[in-house]
């Protein structure tokens, strides 16, 4: 299969380099990019593809790409890795096949050093058929892969992962915070919380940004606003009302306002504890 990979950016080169490795693929970027693959000069380049991948940070953007590649949709499998709405790529996905073509969700989890290990997880959302059709790519770039069931599903579980993991951070915000007012020492706190059931990911590796009140970014402020956001526009969908989310909705709000955005998203620790 030929394979177009579309957006080059931090997380995409990684993931096209480890699919050029098996399969014949050039990539595009609105922003010229050094690739170890053929780079392409437009969209043009869909037109000999068997599968396109992209991967673009807004909804908008999204929109945008699919406007740009109507004329090439007909017999192609687009996989789109991008995290966006669920609820937009629902309402692209029925064009997409009136087009003549199949869409698939992809988003990923984990950060660039998986990505450029190929050792991502991905959520697939889409026909089933199609998303056993191009397994054989999506395991050049992710070693935990799981189909969700139909177009969106996908979307939705990177949703669901994002808004767990934003409540859980801002978890570890509040009692590492009041553990701090209370005078202790944040090395013994977080080893202390290790020996029972409080023991959790973002307390272990983001603990010591808290301490240090730097935030080097592995996962922004502002992309975790934007998951949030689209996690809230879920419940609303469904006529739900969820009160650690809308919380957590308030604080990356916050954080947005007070010029983090850029920051890793345990920066909203300043936010939960009033400290700036």
């Amino acid at each position: 299969m030929k394979v177009f990979f579309i957006g080059l950016g931090i997380m995409g080169l990684p993931m096209a380099t480890n699919v050029s490795k098996k399969f014949d693929l050039v990539g595009y970027d609105i922003i010229k990019k050094e690739t170890p693959f053929p780079f392409a000069k437009g969209y043009e380049a869909a037109k000999e593809a068997d599968v396109i991948i992209s991967m673009v940070p807004k909804n908008e953007h999204f929109i945008a790409l699919f406007n740009e590649l109507k004329p090439y949709l007909k017999n192609k499998i687009w996989i789109d890795m991008s995290t966006i709405s669920p609820l937009v790529n629902q309402e692209i996905a029925p064009q997409v096949e009136k087009l003549g073509g199949e869409i698939l969700d992809c988003p990923v989890v984990k950060s660039q050093p998986a990505a450029i290990k190929g050792e991502l997880g991905i959520y697939a959302g889409g026909k089933k058929e199609i998303y056993e059709k191009v397994l054989p790519i999506l395991k050049c770039m992710g070693q935990n892969i799981i189909y969700l069931g139909g177009h969106g599903l996908g979307l939705t579980m990177k949703i669901l992962h994002n808004a767990l993991v934003g409540e859980i951070q801002n978890g570890v915000n509040e009692i590492l915070g009041l553990a701090r007012s209370c005078n202790m020492n944040l090395d013994d706190v977080v080893e202390a919380l290790g020996y029972g059931g409080a023991s959790c990911f973002y307390l272990s590796t983001k603990a010591n940004n808290i301490k240090n009140r730097e935030y080097p970014t592995a996962f922004s402020v502002e992309n975790m606003n934007k998951d949030v956001h689209f996690a809230k526009d879920l419940t609303e969908s469904k006529n739900m009302d969820l009160p650690g989310l809308n919380n957590v909705v308030k604080v990356y709000e916050k954080a947005m306002d007070q010029g983090l955005a850029k920051q890793d998203f345990s920066a909203s620790y300043e936010v939960v504890n009033g400290e700036k």
